[in-house]
């Protein structure tokens, strides 16, 4: 296959790497603004540099992955789809609603695949949690909990683009939420507060956030988010059902210390982000959405699970029903905001 790559900055090279030592890909075509730096990624894996975009596609690649700064993904994602492209498309795809229904009702309409990079998904604890609750091993499941927490919060610049600490960071969990338990989030209930720098409550975000949230069988799920986790990158659920209760993300280099004594060591060398707690998944999604190329083809069988443009609208519901709580002081129903695009039952993938 040949890849067209969109955008060649750090996840970008790291979506190139994963490309290139795919076997089925014998050629990885670059695409970025900087053209040295793509330059640089496209030699770092023995690529090409594409003579723009719009050569690109007219190249008629057999499938984009689209890397490029966050504000451009909805647009490539109806550029691309429109020509019946597959896409893989690093999150978000979109930052507003509206043209979140858009962009949604586009890529049904071509019918061509896409995948959303909501990494966890690819992640082994996740989908071990994810096969838990589908083989009843934890009974019914009851309640959940969810946190994912940043050592350090990101520079000014970007987090006042960033949507907020609900639809940039939180979505991760909003979207992994859904795919596991199988069901829709039906009511938001969130707060945060600022106890670190004057820029995040300048631009109307929080630097620490809690959300309850009831889905539609009644079981409940808490998220707790930080920008300021001095002890290291710490991403983590807990599933508890009627017969039994799992955690993901505990493992030597969480964050995160028993005062029990003889209570087992952990944190043996912190996550230092989410690019190094998630390498392994990062790499898995992009092997996933090889296969889903090549069982569009019709040459193989297609995994289950990837996020779609569907699935991205979901969260991105779930994210703005928690920035309406936080701001409103009150809970929010997600049907206050309308409709989406996926009915309860589905999120399973």
């Amino acid at each position: 296959m040949r890849i067209g790559l969109i955008g060649a900055g750090r996840i970008g090279a790291v979506h190139a790497r994963s490309l290139a030592g795919d076997p089925r890909v014998h050629r990885v075509d670059v695409v970025d603004a900087d053209a040295e730096r793509g330059r640089q990624v496209a030699a770092a894996v023995g690529g090409h540099v594409a003579d723009g975009l719009d050569a690109l596609l007219d190249s008629a690649p057999d499938a984009v992955v689209i890397a490029a700064p966050t504000h451009t993904h909805a647009e490539l994602v109806v550029q691309c789809a429109g020509r019946g492209v597959p896409v893989l498309c690093e999150k978000p795809v979109f930052a507003d609603l509206d043209t979140a229904r858009r962009v949604a009702a586009q890529v049904r309409e071509t019918g061509t695949l896409v995948q959303v990079g909501f990494q966890r998904r690819y992640d082994p604890g996740y989908r071990r949690g994810f096969e838990a609750v589908r083989s009843g091993a934890l009974g019914q499941l009851r309640r959940m909990h969810m946190v994912t927490a940043d050592p350090e919060p990101p520079p000014a610049a970007y987090v006042a683009v960033s949507g907020g600490i609900h639809r940039d960071c939180q979505i991760h969990d909003f979207d992994v939420l859904r795919w596991i338990s199988g069901r829709e989030v039906v009511e938001v209930y969130a707060t945060g507060a600022n106890r670190g720098a004057g820029y995040i409550g300048a631009a109307g975000d929080a630097d620490e956030a809690v959300a309850v949230l009831t889905l539609d069988d009644g079981t409940l799920a808490t998220m707790q988010a930080s920008r300021y986790n001095g002890a290291g990158y710490d991403v983590r659920m807990e599933l508890a059902g009627s017969g039994a209760t799992l955690a993901v993300g505990l493992d030597t280099r969480v964050p995160l210390r028993s005062l029990e004594p003889n209570a087992p060591a952990l944190a043996e060398s912190a996550w230092s982000g989410f690019m190094d707690r998630f390498a392994p998944a990062y790499r898995a999604e992009v092997t996933a959405f090889l296969d889903l190329v090549v069982a569009a083809a019709g040459a193989g069988v297609a995994p289950e699970g990837h996020c779609t443009v569907d699935d991205a609208l979901q969260a991105l519901l779930i994210a703005e029903a928690a920035a309406v709580s936080r701001r409103e002081r009150r809970p929010v129903s997600l049907a206050e905001l309308g409709s989406g695009a996926v009915l309860a039952g589905t999120a399973a993938g």
